[in-house]
């Protein structure tokens, strides 16, 4: 049987949380939020920013687009680190018990570039990674297979040999058809779990 030789990490909902519809129920209320989320598709605007499109063009485009939502698009805008977040604690320690015992930790995230830049100083642990492969840097996001060649590729490792971990089933999918193994994430208990299961954390470790 192969052996896991990197472990590759999403990063939202699985270190950090993802959950911008939060972040507008607490500032325009639950009613408001939902007729901005109707009425404006956010998410494929989110896409397009992750697809590696300037951040900040995206988001005039739209609020051009739909000037009933100004406001709330602004609040997309200028409040961005708002919207993600807390990062999740055990899935961080996880992530630094595996590299404490030289098991490479890379990412395989959608994030646009300028973004993660955003990112990257309010969590420092996501300058941590063995390597990076960020969907804004890459041109391309899951679950299109040219993402995860492109893991292949600059790791050299294919298969059984890669343990991947995402909050989506379409992304793991697309993961488990080349082979990988996987593990669609809904908590960092299971995740625990499956890195003791899979000989990578003592259960001390994985604590």
């Amino acid at each position: 049987m192969v052996t896991v030789r990197t472990v590759v990490l999403d990063i939202g909902n699985v270190l950090i949380e993802w959950r911008p519809e939060r972040f507008f129920d607490h500032r325009v209320g639950e009613a408001r939020r939902r007729d901005l989320f109707d009425a404006v598709d956010l998410h494929a605007m989110n896409d397009r920013v992750d697809a590696g499109e300037a951040f900040h063009d995206v988001l005039e485009e739209t609020r051009a687009a739909h000037p009933a939502f100004d406001r709330e698009i602004a609040l997309w805008r200028d409040n961005w680190t708002a919207l993600a977040g807390p990062e999740i604690p055990r899935s961080v320690r996880l992530m630094r018990a595996l590299q404490a015992k030289g098991m490479p930790v890379v990412s395989l995230t959608n994030f646009g570039i300028q973004t993660y830049e955003m990112a990257r100083p309010v969590w420092p642990f996501l300058s941590d990674f063995d390597r990076d492969h960020i969907s804004g840097h890459l041109g391309v996001i899951k679950p299109d297979p040219a993402i995860y060649e492109a893991v292949e590729r600059s790791t050299g490792l294919s298969g059984g040999a890669l343990l991947f971990a995402d909050d989506r089933a379409d992304n793991i999918a697309a993961a488990a058809e080349r082979g990988w193994r996987t593990h669609l994430f809904d908590g960092p208990e299971g995740w625990a779990d499956r890195l003791v299961a899979e000989g990578l954390l003592t259960e001390e470790e994985a604590a």
